[in-house]
């Protein structure tokens, strides 16, 4: 029979103590207010991974500022103080089931399909995602060619970044992971085909990585040792999901080399299955790369809701933290029922429909 133990066993990671290594993936979940509110419905839905067991949860993806940041129409928000404040009973509600929470920090860039505040978009140049729009988080169509963002742009989201991750000290958060996966601004610079730019944020991985390692740092130093602050890396993006670094394990280790030295206490990949090769010359996973050059912990998310294989990254030192999506979705109480080997749910595919949002039924005690 299978070890579990380590799944249960305590991690620090930066000043945030863990209680167990099991994590909920951030997932956007469409059910803010439109102005960007955190409302009671997510308070409940979150508290019912945290009553459930996982011992720390991250949010979905909250866009930072009120410029070209937003990804998806009731997308919540840390970009004005009323938003920040709609946090604090989602954050309250976690914390009274003794469960840590970070927030998840997410700027679109080229792969908005709603927003708010302007009808444009931004990436690291005038290259459109591939893929059509989502049409479960209400968008259609192919995405829009952005502009290139300039250095001034550029600053702005950096602020951006920083001012949001105090907005979410303030409200209460243990932590914040930056987004710099899944094909949103920061990805797009780490992408070859998307990221054109001539400047030293363009061609090499050591220039394409230059500005999610600035934002790293200067939030890093924003928040100061109280806060834990992470990163979110991939390799696959929403519009595509094939996508690999050309460079391969040279790559992964300026990314994750140049990130792990910026100061942050964790990082986080994902991948489509987390221990697979990242790359089809090297039998090291994604997770296993990042655990070798960045440094500092690392949570590995994909594919992971089989408590054999989530277990089997922690324990061949792969990964420090294990992190379920769609698992977590089909069982909030995935980590009550492997310590009590019990029988796991089916997900139910009409979370996803008409849209990817919260539920009512959602947010039952899973106990």
């Amino acid at each position: 029979m299978t070890d579990y133990s380590p799944l249960w066993s305590p991690i620090r990671i930066g000043a945030t103590h863990l209680d167990n290594r099991v994590a909920l993936a951030p997932m956007t979940r469409i059910s803010a207010t439109e102005d960007g509110q955190a409302t009671e419905k997510m308070a409940s839905y979150y508290q019912t991974f945290a009553r459930g067991g996982f011992g720390l949860l991250i949010t979905e993806g909250i866009y930072p500022d009120t410029a070209h940041s937003q990804g998806y129409h009731f997308q919540p928000g840390l970009a004005t103080e009323e938003q920040a404040r709609s946090w604090a009973k989602v954050v309250n509600g976690v914390h009274s089931e003794g469960s840590k929470i970070f927030a998840q920090l997410m700027h679109a860039g080229a792969q908005s399909q709603g927003n708010r505040f302007v009808t444009s978009s931004v990436g690291p140049s005038a290259v459109a995602p591939k893929g059509e729009q989502l049409g479960f988080y209400r968008g259609e169509g192919p995405y829009p060619v952005p502009s290139a963002i300039t250095l001034s742009q550029m600053k702005e989201v950096l602020d951006g970044f920083v001012t949001a991750a105090l907005r979410a000290q303030q409200a209460g958060f243990d932590g914040v992971e930056i987004h710099g996966a899944n094909g949103y601004l920061l990805d797009q610079f780490l992408t070859d085909y998307l990221n054109q730019r001539d400047d030293h944020y363009g061609g090499s991985p050591e220039n394409r990585v230059r500005f999610a390692a600035e934002i790293c740092r200067d939030v890093r130093e924003a928040v100061g040792p109280d806060m834990t602050v992470g990163i979110r890396i991939s390799q696959s993006k929403v519009s595509d999901t094939d996508h690999k670094w050309s460079g391969g394990v040279g790559e992964a280790e300026v990314i994750f080399g140049t990130l792990g030295a910026t100061g942050i206490d964790f990082v986080h990949t994902t991948e489509y299955r987390a221990t697979e090769p990242a790359f089809a010359d090297a039998e090291e996973s994604l997770a296993a790369l990042a655990k070798r050059y960045c440094g500092v912990p690392v949570i590995a998310n994909g594919k992971l809701d089989d408590p054999d294989t989530a277990v089997s990254m922690l324990a061949d030192g792969s990964a420090d933290v294990i992190a379920l999506g769609k698992g977590a979705l089909a069982n909030r109480n995935w980590p009550h029922l492997v310590r009590n080997n019990m029988e796991f749910e089916e997900l139910d595919p009409s979370v996803f429909a008409p849209f990817a949002d919260v539920k009512d039924w959602e947010v039952e005690d899973p106990s």
